[in-house]
């Protein structure tokens, strides 16, 4: 059974040639046997009539907040726009224009739509669609950025042809993979309380070894795994302690977050908490080597032509908690690798104890360090792989927490 069956979807569309990808995602959601009420801009219109959508959802289609008739069979509710979106459980905009993912961040309710969106508690999906220009313009980017913080999940822009028949970013998600996606949201949503009761601690962000008071080793990680990691976590109900090296990213809301700079910092925070946790989910790029020695006072240039520094190697924290850890605890590791990634994955998986490895390859830049999307396989202690499609991060850390969620329910790892 579908999970999009007898839920309420709200869907918007707004005014641009994409619209008419809107009837074909209406006619997906209606076949999953999802009862959808369409809210269109008064723009929107100039490109697909109203009666299409009246047509296909069986219902009112609201255009005018002071239109209380609706249309043909529409609604005599005072307040249209209140109805539909308390009621949603999900509200999809598609397409979403620059001009409206302005209004959605600013906050500007000068249409149906984006009133609407503003009385709307449940997720909101965006499906951006709009000229390449307009797309990467710093204000829309900046928008889409201050959306994605607030929690409004995103589908697309894909890159192909556009209107004027250039080519670049900009061109809305396919109809079914918006559904996709919001089969995933509902999904995550109706797994809520899978981790709750539970505590994850999960480390995040690239650790800093200091070479002298201002120079030090580290490596390229941006920490946005292991954020969305944590915030997956929350989302599905667990109790998180974020273990952070520097970043420039926020935490999120309602984990302890403790900031750590270097290896040995981050296993003292790590094995303080590991008696008092279900799993520990090791996302951090952890130093392997640190400086034997650190000079007191920068190390001036002057007249030298060489700096020899001797290393030393960095505990294995992720070794440490897989030999320490009991019955029904999970530990995850990550295997960043730029070759032979099976071989690595599976022999960290049994050097460290795991009970899942979450390996990439970092030498593909549209995935690697500080980029916002991953493409990962999975290596079960159990002897199962499963490699996962690229997406977002914040899509893959709710795939992989529900999995830690699983793995927990049947009892965790030995």
């Amino acid at each position: 059974m579908s999970v999009l069956k007898g839920k309420r979807v709200l869907l918007g569309v707004s005014g641009g040639i994409a619209a008419y990808k809107a009837v074909e995602l209406l006619r997906l959601l209606t076949k999953e046997d999802a009862v959808v009420d369409v809210i269109m801009t008064p723009t929107a219109t100039h490109f697909v009539g109203p009666e299409t959508f009246r047509a296909l959802s069986g219902r009112p289609v609201l255009i005018d907040l002071f239109d209380r008739a609706g249309g043909e069979g529409g609604s005599t509710v005072v307040i249209p726009h209140l109805e539909p979106a308390e009621a949603a459980d999900l509200a999809i905009v598609a397409p979403a224009t620059a001009n409206t993912l302005a209004k959605m961040a600013l906050g500007i309710a000068d249409n149906a739509l984006v009133t609407t969106l503003l009385s709307v508690t449940a997720p909101v999906l965006a499906a951006p669609a709009m000229d390449s220009d307009m797309w990467l313009h710093p204000a829309t980017q900046a928008n889409v950025e201050l959306l994605r913080q607030r929690g409004v999940h995103f589908v697309g822009p894909g890159t192909g042809q556009l209107a004027r028949r250039n080519v670049g970013p900009g061109r809305m998600a396919e109809p079914e993979e918006i559904v996709a996606k919001a089969r995933r949201i509902l999904q995550g949503r109706s797994q809520s309380q899978l981790l709750a009761g539970r505590r994850i601690v999960v480390t995040a962000g690239g650790t800093r070894e200091p070479l002298d008071p201002v120079r030090f080793i580290s490596n390229r990680s941006s920490g946005k795994m292991g954020f969305a990691l944590a915030q997956a976590a929350l989302d599905l109900g667990a109790e998180v302690d974020l273990i952070a090296a520097p970043t420039a990213l926020a935490p999120p809301r309602g984990c302890r977050c403790v900031e750590v700079e270097t290896a040995l910092q981050m296993r003292r925070e790590v094995l303080e908490r590991l008696d008092a946790s279900d799993a520990v989910i090791m996302a951090a790029a952890v130093a392997d080597w640190r400086a034997e020695e650190v000079p007191e006072h920068k190390v001036k240039k002057g007249d030298a032509d060489r700096w020899t520094i001797t290393l030393v190697k960095n505990p294995d924290i992720a070794a440490e908690v897989g030999a320490r850890k009991k019955s029904g605890q999970v530990l995850v590791a990550f295997a960043a690798e730029t070759e032979r990634l099976r071989e690595h994955a599976t022999e960290k998986l049994k050097k460290k104890r795991a009970d899942l490895v979450v390996a990439n390859d970092v030498s593909r830049t549209e995935i690697g360090f500080g980029a916002d999307e991953n493409q990962v396989t999975l290596f079960y202690a159990d002897g199962r792989i499963e490699e996962l499609p690229q997406m977002r991060k914040e899509e893959l850390a709710l795939e992989l927490m529900q999995r830690v969620g699983r793995l927990l329910a049947q009892g965790g790892g030995a």
